[in-house]
């Protein structure tokens, strides 16, 4: 199956269900760090939930909607990023994405959006791409400002978590906005 590179050590490259084991394992090393960010559905037990999980995205991605895609650091599963909506007849797209600690502040999970990104506008012609976060997730936040999104509303108490209900942040970036993050840091001097 195709990957793409992220630097070094690292590609992105599509999260299919047989590789549900790989991708258990991965959920056992960052389920209680993502638990609080990412849906509940998501953060699965066992293999048998990794599949459900991959299956999911499997049909969703044969009916032109969500895609999944993992991220491997020196051929290790650290993360991923995944289109959790996509509706190419709207033009429109949600993008996310989760981490586990120890592949943390490389860069990675930037460079694999902006690579979704860049595909969706164009390649597939959308024009809206949004990014959801609870309010109090800095670090996410500071991705969809990387990529060149706006903050465009909050919307309070939208994120329910173990009885709590925390502010949700909706940032997006339109296709005529869309610049790469690979060329906006070429152009201040610096690379990606």
């Amino acid at each position: 199956m195709l990957s793409m590179s992220l630097g070094d050590t690292a590609r992105l490259g599509p999260l299919e269900v047989w590789q549900a084991e790989e991708f258990a394992g991965h959920l056992d090393r960052a389920r209680e760090h993502i638990r609080p960010w990412v849906g509940p559905a998501f953060v699965t037990d066992g293999t048998t939930g990794a599949r459900a999980t991959l299956e999911r995205y499997a049909a969703r991605q044969a009916g032109d909607g969500a895609r999944l895609y993992g991220i491997w650091h020196e051929e290790v599963l650290v993360g991923g990023v995944m289109f959790t909506d996509f509706d190419a007849a709207f033009g429109t797209c949600e993008i996310g994405c989760w981490l586990e600690p120890s592949a943390e502040g490389h860069g990675l999970i930037t460079r694999a959006c902006d690579l979704l990104l860049d595909w969706a506008f164009r390649t597939r012609g959308l024009h809206r791409a949004e990014w959801h976060c609870r309010a109090d997730n800095d670090r996410s936040a500071a991705v969809a400002e990387r990529l060149g999104m706006t903050l465009e509303g909050v919307r309070r108490e939208a994120w329910p978590y173990e009885g709590v209900r925390y502010d949700k942040q909706v940032w997006a970036v339109l296709a005529p906005d869309w610049r790469p993050y690979s060329s906006r840091q070429a152009g201040a001097g610096r690379t990606a």
